[in-house]
């Protein structure tokens, strides 16, 4: 917060309390006012008068109390602008101790199945292992790849087999610490419209489409040029390269002929992010766990 804003705020506040402190004491002066009397204040509304009384003396005692309360608030936690408090408080700081106190309760827990193989994770005797990836997936995976895991449109479908990258155990793990980058470059101008939709046409062949045949193979012989380096001469893809199978009929960005033609004119950027930082090794170790029973019930 710059200083401009946080003197804006500071002055506002006390202002605010300091004005309706004053305003509760301005009213009471009057001698008129510290006896209860029948005078009204001259107006009424559906035949109700309001009378002109000062406030119970209790209600005018708490409003003080709640005036030296919220000084003392704000002298001790944050709430002036930038300034701290004098104790030092902070929401990401008591966080911090959550989190801290959370890691050395749960580590023994955690450390227990860590000790396990993923594979040794899917036997039922350690269903509790399991439950606890799929929460932890539930809190950081969920929001692209679904609460069950099914993906979405540019998010792979994590109960099937089919895989960017591979389904082994290892394989996710790194997936899951390291992210992945997933690159394909815009042929649009390369190929230009017509060269855009004849490989379309190919591309769709793979996986048994029915396409203009005269298209598809005016299409092969730039997809071999272009697009075999990546996904392999017979397009079945690479996963080294996170380069997918064409021929499965399985697509990450829709299937139908304007969407792959998108895909091939002006390329796609997947980004999947590292999670090292944010979690524990043990932590993905439970939720590879997760992630490779979904495609292996």
């Amino acid at each position: 917060m710059s200083a401009f804003w946080s003197a804006w705020v500071t002055v506002i506040t006390l202002a605010v309390i300091f004005g309706c402190t004053w305003l509760l004491f301005a009213t009471r002066k009057s001698e008129k006012h510290k006896e209860m009397t029948e005078e009204t204040v001259g107006h009424e509304f559906d035949g109700i008068a309001e009378y002109d009384n000062p406030l119970p003396r209790w209600w005018f005692m708490m409003f003080i109390g709640t005036v030296i309360f919220g000084l003392g608030y704000l002298a001790l936690y944050p709430g002036l602008g930038s300034f701290q408090g004098l104790l030092g408080w902070s929401s990401h700081g008591q966080w911090e101790e959550e989190m801290q106190h959370a890691e050395e309760v749960y580590k023994p827990v955690f450390a227990k199945y860590a000790a396990l193989s993923v594979e040794e994770l899917q036997d039922p005797s350690n269903e509790t292992g399991l439950r606890m990836g799929q929460r932890m997936f539930a809190n950081n995976c969920s929001v692209c790849h679904g609460s069950a895991g099914t993906g979405a449109y540019g998010f792979p479908n994590l109960t099937d087999n089919d895989w960017l990258y591979g389904g082994e155990p290892d394989t996710i793990k790194t997936t899951i610490t390291n992210g992945r980058n997933g690159g394909m470059p815009a042929w649009g101008q390369v190929l230009g419209e017509d060269g855009v939709r004849d490989v379309t046409s190919y591309v769709l062949s793979l996986s048994g489409q029915e396409v203009d045949d005269a298209a598809a193979a005016r299409g092969e012989s730039q997809f071999q040029a272009l697009c075999a380096a990546c996904h392999t001469a017979e397009g079945t893809g690479m996963h080294a390269l996170g380069a997918p199978n064409l021929t499965d009929d399985i697509w990450l960005y829709g299937g139908s002929f304007e969407q792959v033609a998108h895909t091939i004119r002006n390329g796609r950027a997947g980004v999947m992010p590292a999670h090292k930082d944010l979690l524990s090794d043990d932590k993905i170790h439970l939720i590879t766990a997760y992630v490779y029973s979904l495609s292996n019930k």
